[in-house]
């Protein structure tokens, strides 16, 4: 793989984390309202993994803490 292609994926996997966090930060905010800081602290350091895990609560969870959790 050369430098250049390298790059591509890393940005390719940049906008795609981004992407994941504002479908989420959006879902949030319909379902609970506006978001508390420590919550948007919480998307922003997010992993891509936490946020599918997160994303998934968002349909079954009855607080913005339930979908937050663990």
């Amino acid at each position: 793989m050369t430098a250049g292609e390298e790059l591509m994926q890393k940005g390719e996997a940049r906008g795609e984390l981004e992407g994941r966090r504002v479908i989420l930060r959006r879902l949030l905010t319909l379902r609970f309202g506006a978001l508390p800081d420590a919550a948007r602290t919480r998307l922003d350091a997010a992993d891509v993994i936490t946020l599918d895990t997160w994303a998934e609560r968002v349909l079954t969870a009855a607080t913005l803490e339930d979908v937050l959790a663990g």
